[in-house]
């Protein structure tokens, strides 16, 4: 069954060319050229993720992507043509999984959009109840994907989920951005660096700022640094 995707954009230009090459892919595409028929094209074809621009008529792109989470969580792929953190940082907190700016690559475009996908797989297909306790203060239920900070449910995105996940599975390790990049977005070329840095920056927002560890010129952590830091943080 071919993947659906839901792109929002206002520049027909950009718009026909990304529809063109997902296609290409075997993608089932819809085109909005405005926020309100982004978010009406998200609830009638409920795709398996949306390309969303920033700036948008009618709507910017951060109201439809809480609009479009509101019942059901779909992957986003956030486009900007600002450079600008600001804007990035609050597109990742309203439920963005990742951004791009433009002027981009469709080559990369594609290779975002099947990692993002294959993630959505791998979470469908997990099963293990387990549960992850960082310092007694915070719980992770990796079955239910819910986190809890003194009892209180906090609200993370799948990929904030994801990345406390794999920073918790190794407390104390030290793992670089290119790791993170592998292992909770899956990529495999080193680009994205920003990324692992602005949702770090996020669950830091959420959790305190002592939760997630930066050591400079090398990675992040949880906790107090162990013996095998070392070899985690040459680890590509």
């Amino acid at each position: 069954m071919a993947r659906s995707i839901v792109v929002v954009e206002d520049e027909a230009l950009i718009a026909d060319a990304i529809a063109a090459r997902l296609r290409s892919e075997g993608m089932e595409v819809h085109v909005a050229g405005d926020g309100p028929t982004g978010v009406a094209y998200a609830e009638r074809f409920e795709p398996d993720l949306v390309i969303l621009d920033l700036m948008l008529p009618g709507m910017d792109g951060l109201e439809v992507c809480r609009l479009i989470q509101r019942d059901r969580h779909v992957p986003v792929l956030m486009l900007t043509a600002r450079d600008d953190e600001t804007d990035l940082v609050v597109g990742l907190a309203v439920g963005a999984d990742d951004y791009m700016t433009k002027p981009f690559s469709m080559r990369e475009l594609v290779a975002r959009v099947q990692a993002l996908l294959r993630r959505v797989d791998v979470l469908a297909g997990r099963g293990s109840a387990r549960t992850l306790r960082l310092d007694d203060d915070i719980e992770i239920d990796l079955d239910a994907r819910r986190v809890r900070q003194h009892g209180e449910i906090v609200h993370l995105t799948p990929t904030e989920f994801d990345l406390l996940v794999g920073l918790a599975e190794r407390p104390g390790r030290v793992l670089t951005r290119e790791r993170l990049l592998v292992d909770v977005w899956g990529y495999r070329d080193g680009s994205g660096a920003r990324t692992v840095d602005s949702h770090v920056r996020a669950l830091r927002r959420k959790l305190g700022d002592g939760v997630v560890r930066t050591v400079h010129g090398v990675g992040y952590a949880l906790g107090e640094a162990d013996a095998d830091v070392a070899g985690e943080a040459t680890e590509g």
